[in-house]
């Protein structure tokens, strides 16, 4: 292995801009989709060719929350684990490549069904939409090359582990370990029901399917699919943000514990998704809703651990009074200013997710485009913005190249639309959703006539934001062109924070994998063998004993 430096090595660099490439594709392609969407459901537009509005809503909704996050958060995570661990040995970096050629084929055979409109089952892919048996096999495909993208991480850090007995993990790649330990716990949930359920259902090799279990099985994953998008955000809240200030890491074992309990807490929770459906006991409901809350505590943690960081480093600075620190923070820096907006509306975002996850208040929102307006804050604001502020000093570095002050003004004018038109659009969404009006409909009101548009003005304000975020989107594509292939060559940073003097000294324990790893499989036990035994042995009618269809 090469002597570590402050410089992702260039084969490394490759690898990591290869899944930037393909994930920055799929934002533009579902960022058209989304716009479409907008326009149809406001009334604007009629779609020619056959083009169906759950066609462009499954294509909007898999390129932008599955296939640019994932491919983004392996694509950062390597050229971290390069930066913080030195050049990736060979056997790791070959499974990286492996990996991407797997992702890839899966993704271009999903997104192929979909554009012919042969797998058109949203995001979500409930039972009993069914698709093509080919839509399925890509996600199979998809999935499994994530896996073995994180097999090389996985197998590059343990080798690290073992050259330095006794030392400490750099944080940056203890993060990105528990992030992809996180994503290949939760996806063996969605990998169980697609290959033991959909694929055989949809060739016709068997007649039915056990609804309740495959959508447990898809929420099993689909909950800690959201900390999979939230822990490299995590990761750059944590560790670069404080380079980029001018601070320091307020805590590195903080850090890691907060890590340690979004492992935990975020996996065995699917059930309060599931709140209103009949079949699974109101116990069991209650144990994985409190486990949800469960997950505030690291989410304080973080918002502890930085909101420190950025008054201690403007107190270095001279700041003075409550709010003083302020004043000091790097605004007009995009680097900064996309991931702290980020964190801005996370505050929002998180709190639409405690209404979510509470029985009560569930009751009133569930099923309602409030829910659509939260994924929008979360996803699509706070770990977007975050995505979009790496981005602009990944791109140069892993390219050789810098960001000028002309793409850094861009960057914030991106910055400042994308959040503007994020206010118009999940504003939109969380009052509509108020008022009642459902998710996953391609009409306005609940009306047997379709064109009985009650929900008029929110719908046109849906479309203008929807608007701003394209013009927004349009941009970020001319960024990510000209970091990658027109920017002045040069040595762009890759920021990684380095601890504070005054932190206290980092526990061994929170880097004993057998334990937090067995405890997470003991509260996913918990949390579902009971219940998954009463669905087996409670199947539909058509489907008997303990089978999965």
């Amino acid at each position: 292995m090469s002597k570590l430096s402050t410089v992702v090595d260039r084969r490394d660099a490759k690898l990591s801009m290869a899944h930037l490439y393909v994930g920055y594709v799929a934002v533009l392609i579902g960022a058209i989709a989304g716009l479409l969407q907008t326009f149809v459901r406001s009334g604007a537009i009629t779609l020619p060719a056959g083009i169906g509005y759950y066609q462009l809503l499954t294509a909007h909704g898999i390129l932008l929350a599955l296939v640019f996050t994932t491919y983004f958060i392996v694509g950062f995570l390597y050229a971290g684990m390069s930066r913080t661990m030195g050049r990736f040995y060979d056997l790791p970096y070959r499974l990286g490549w492996l990996g991407f050629i797997i992702m890839t084929a899966g993704t271009v055979l999903t997104t192929i069904m979909v554009l012919l409109n042969e797998g058109t089952v949203l995001y979500t892919f409930y039972a009993p939409l069914k698709a093509s048996p080919w839509f399925y096999i890509g996600l199979t495909l998809f999935i499994v090359g994530s896996w073995v993208a994180g097999f090389g991480m996985f197998r590059q850090y343990f080798i690290w582990r073992r050259v330095n007995k006794g030392k400490l993990s750099p944080l940056f790649s203890f993060m990105a370990i528990m992030t992809m330990v996180l994503w290949l716990v939760a996806t063996l949930g969605v990998a169980v029901s697609v290959i033991f359920q959909f694929i055989p259902w949809s060739f016709g090799w068997v007649d039915t399917i056990n609804v309740l279990l495959s959508r447990t099985l898809f929420w099993y994953f689909g909950h800690p699919l959201v900390y999979f998008w939230l822990l490299p955000a995590y990761i750059a809240w944590y560790v670069v943000i404080p380079k980029i200030i001018g601070g320091k890491i307020f805590s590195d074992s903080l850090a890691r514990l907060s890590f340690v309990l979004f492992l935990l807490f975020s996996i065995p929770v699917g059930f309060h998704h599931q709140l209103l459906e009949s079949g699974i006991s109101p116990f069991w409901k209650y144990i994985q809703v409190v486990l949800t809350f469960m997950v505030i505590i690291p989410s304080l943690m973080t918002a502890f651990s930085l909101f420190a960081m950025f008054e201690l480093s403007g107190r270095e600075k001279g700041a003075r009074g409550l709010f003083g620190w302020v004043k000091k923070l790097p605004w007009g820096d995009a680097r900064f200013f996309a991931p702290f907006m980020g964190m801005l509306i996370f505050i929002p975002a998180g709190t639409g997710g405690i209404i979510n996850a509470s029985n009560q208040l569930n009751q009133m929102v569930h099923n309602t485009l409030w829910v659509t307006g939260h994924f929008h804050l979360t996803v699509a604001s706070t770990v977007a913005l975050t995505f979009f502020g790496i981005s602009y000093w990944l791109i140069p570095h892993l390219t050789g190249r810098t960001l000028t002050k002309r793409m850094n003004l861009f960057a914030n004018i991106q910055t400042i639309l994308w959040t503007v038109g994020m206010f118009f659009m999940s504003g939109a969404m969380h009052t509509v959703g108020l008022f009642g009006a459902p998710r996953r409909t391609a009409y306005t009101t609940y009306g047997d006539h379709p064109d009985a548009l009650g929900w008029i003005p929110y719908e046109v304000t849906m479309a203008v934001g929807g608007t701003i975020l394209f013009i927004a989107v349009l941009l970020l594509m001319y960024i990510v062109v000209n970091l990658a292939f027109f920017a002045p060559k040069g040595v762009e940073e890759f920021p990684i924070g380095e601890v504070a003097e005054a932190a206290e000294r980092t526990p061994a324990v929170l880097e004993n994998w057998r334990l937090w790893i067995a405890v997470s499989a003991c509260l996913i036990l918990l949390a579902y063998t009971i219940p998954v035994i009463d669905m087996l042995e409670h199947s539909p009618p058509g489907s008997t004993g303990f089978k999965l269809w």
